[in-house]
């Protein structure tokens, strides 16, 4: 699908952005402030609107991931094995548990007022979104209220390794992605009827002399108001898509280098992009990591009404 508008600028930049691989970014639930992990060993606590670094805290390993508790705290992940707890305010940080490797990411269940952890060491723990994707291809539905064991057990619709798992904003399933370009649209329900409605799609591919090119799909995010879900990809473009009715509704200018992680506000006014190289093809030159602040226009998020044609007089 083309747009008949040229892409507009891929978004104001920040400044300080991390020195390393960004391996996560996360908007505010409550303002524009943007939480940002990385391999530099730092989370960064930025407000975006107004381009602004409020808080830089380092951690004794790279940092896998992150999110926000409220606007005055939040929480890591560390390749250094710990979970952390984030005061902004008072610049502190004291360490809430650890695992026996490192800790790949984090979520705070508002429901459950708990924080959830995967490790390496491939366990989950919960410390005091109801999907989380394994190694393999495994993907495991917790009911949060019942942590003991999960309540279903699926392997993945996709043949190779998942990259990003999301919930969708309803609750009733989820959006997989996988190294092969390719994203899952998966349903909790087990009947016959909601499974017959799940389906994948091929994106973040080109084709080059007759042969298929193929990106990993790092990042997915899901519109806040509208219930559509933008992709990044290692081919550096950030795709949006509207899953009810299959379609891509709009594609934004090519970033730098790959795109590592995606956020949209809490209003979906604005998408943070993290463009930041993911070594899928091992140590080479590349872009400095970077981060992008875009205006969103309804335009590219909304999905467009279905066109019926007249019945015939």
């Amino acid at each position: 699908m083309t747009s008949a508008h040229p892409p507009p600028a891929p978004g104001r930049e920040l400044s300080n952005p991390p020195t390393d691989g960004i391996s996560n970014l996360r908007f505010s639930n409550h303002s524009d402030h943007l939480l940002v992990s990385s391999w530099d060993k730092t989370v960064r606590l930025y407000d975006a609107s107004a381009d602004s670094l409020r808080g830089e805290f380092m951690h004794g390993g790279p940092v896998l991931d992150c999110c926000f508790h409220d606007d005055s705290s939040g929480f890591s992940a560390s390749a250094d094995n710990t979970v952390r707890r984030i005061v902004f305010s008072h610049g502190k940080e004291d360490i809430l548990g650890r695992h026996d490797a490192p800790v790949r990411c984090i979520e705070y269940s508002y429901a459950a007022g708990q924080v959830i952890t995967g490790s390496w060491d491939k366990t989950l723990k919960c410390w005091d979104p109801r999907v989380v994707a394994t190694a393999g291809r495994q993907v495991n539905v917790y009911d949060l209220r019942n942590m003991s064991q999960p309540e279903q057990q699926r392997e993945s619709s996709l043949k190779y390794q998942t990259r990003c798992v999301r919930c969708y904003p309803n609750g009733t399933g989820y959006a997989l992605s996988s190294v092969e370009g390719r994203v899952a649209m998966e349903f909790f329900d087990l009947s016959e009827a909601s499974q017959a409605k799940k389906y994948a799609f091929k994106c973040h591919r080109k084709s080059e002399a007759g042969r298929d090119i193929v990106y990993p799909v790092n990042a997915i995010a899901f519109h806040p108001v509208y219930g559509t879900f933008a992709t990044g990809g290692c081919d550096g473009f950030v795709n949006v898509w509207d899953g009810n009715n299959k379609k891509r509704l709009y594609q934004y200018s090519k970033y730098p280098t790959s795109i590592a992680a995606l956020s949209f506000s809490r209003d979906g006014r604005l998408l943070a992009v993290a463009s930041s190289y993911t070594f899928e093809e091992g140590e080479k030159p590349h872009e400095p990591d970077a981060i992008f602040v875009r205006s969103v226009n309804e335009i590219e998020v909304k999905p467009k009404p279905k066109v019926y044609p007249n019945p015939p007089a």
